[in-house]
């Protein structure tokens, strides 16, 4: 049924995981009979071929460095309401996305009742995120005791992690107006942070849900990205940052920002960090009445 239509005779892309999200990178994508077609040149993560895409169960394609889509192909999947971004390698920038149309609002209407009650419903949320980071729920209620809380728990993470990669650490140092003043581990943070942010976005575009509504930050226009972010900063933005720093000293040829880079894309896509991320995002509207 459907199979001439769907291009399933021929060989297609598996989904990268259960939400409907392709990752295609090295090649080109266009329409062939009604049907989305890639053409792969060949790479870690999509193996040299032709293949047909099923694009009715596509939630977003994820289209990384190396490929060109055709006019065809945009309109086809717009047709379809299927997502498209522009990513880094293995999700570590996050660049542009068409308009996304998901079939519920659900989640977004979700985040903004949530958000919109400051002084219930946003506060629980925001204590939710700081519980999947600390590891446990704190009775504190004041978002500025919380951060406090956090802030001394990260000094100590950054110490024990920079311990595990056995480099010197001499505490979280960050100069916006300059970046590159910074020592080695300190910028290896900062690139960390900026790929793990991208692979955020791509999350909360995937969800649907609104980047300028955050719980935890609030000023950004990123806002609601960057408390997802955060959720992963001790089990991908540090390891993965210090990992760097110990490669690039004993390997002093690659700048520190290309190996983190390529660090981060390696544990994004082996471990699942995006599907991880879309589901936190979903389990933080999801009422609780101990929350």
């Amino acid at each position: 049924m459907l199979k001439g239509r769907l291009g399933l005779e021929t060989a297609r892309l598996p989904h990268a995981d259960r939400h409907g999200l392709l990752w295609l990178d090295r090649g080109t994508l266009s329409v062939e009979d009604g049907c989305l077609r890639f053409v792969a040149a060949g790479s870690e993560t999509v193996a040299a071929g032709d293949y047909r895409l099923p694009h009715q169960s596509v939630s977003l394609v994820l289209l990384g460095p190396g490929s060109s889509i055709s006019h065809d192909a945009l309109r086809l999947l717009a047709r379809h309401g299927t997502g498209l971004a522009a990513i880094g390698e293995g999700g570590v920038r996050f660049y542009t996305a068409q308009p996304l149309t998901p079939d519920s609002s659900a989640l977004a209407r979700a985040q903004a009742l949530a958000w919109a009650d400051a002084k219930g419903t946003r506060m629980k949320v925001a204590r939710r995120m700081y519980a999947l980071r600390l590891g446990e729920v704190l009775p504190h209620r004041d978002i500025t005791v919380l951060r406090g809380i956090e802030g001394a728990r990260m000094k100590e993470v950054y110490r024990l992690a920079a311990e595990r990669a056995g480099i010197a650490w001499a505490g979280r140092r960050y100069d916006r107006a300059n970046p590159t003043a910074a020592d080695l581990p300190n910028q290896a943070i900062n690139h960390a942070a900026s790929a793990v942010e991208a692979a955020a976005a791509i999350a909360v575009a995937a969800t649907g849900t609104i980047p300028q509504l955050g719980f935890i930050h609030e000023d950004s226009g990123q806002s609601f990205v960057l408390d997802i972010a955060d959720l992963f900063r001790d089990e991908v933005t540090v390891p993965c940052a210090f990992k760097a720093v110990a490669i690039a000293q004993r390997h002093s040829g690659d700048p520190i920002e290309r190996t983190t880079r390529r660090i981060v894309a390696e544990r994004l896509r082996r471990g699942g960090v995006i599907p991880a991320m879309i589901d936190r995002i979903k389990a933080l509207f999801v009422e609780e009445p101990s929350a």
